[in-house]
């Protein structure tokens, strides 16, 4: 399974989004410092849940950080958050 579909798939467990688009962006820093040569690396999320109400940007990331998993953030260099209710 790829990173991307991993990301996705936990996201979607842990939030039941009423939007989810994860984009793989690797591509783009092919060469950059701390971007592995497989790729699979910088990741771009947009997510809207109700499980965000009432939650600030630090409390959204967290959650997102913890339902991912530390194993699974390890895998990731960069990873950019647009998190809405």
């Amino acid at each position: 399974m790829s990173v991307r579909q991993e990301i996705e798939d936990k996201l979607r467990a842990a939030f039941e989004p009423r939007e989810i688009v994860v984009v793989d962006d690797s591509a783009s820093h092919a060469g950059h410092a701390g971007a592995p040569a497989a790729g699979e690396s910088h990741f771009n999320v947009m997510l809207r849940s109700a499980e965000f109400k009432g939650k600030n940007r630090v409390s959204r990331h967290r959650s997102v950080h913890a339902a991912l998993g530390a194993d699974l953030i390890s895998r990731i260099h960069a990873l950019a958050l647009d998190l809405d209710v």
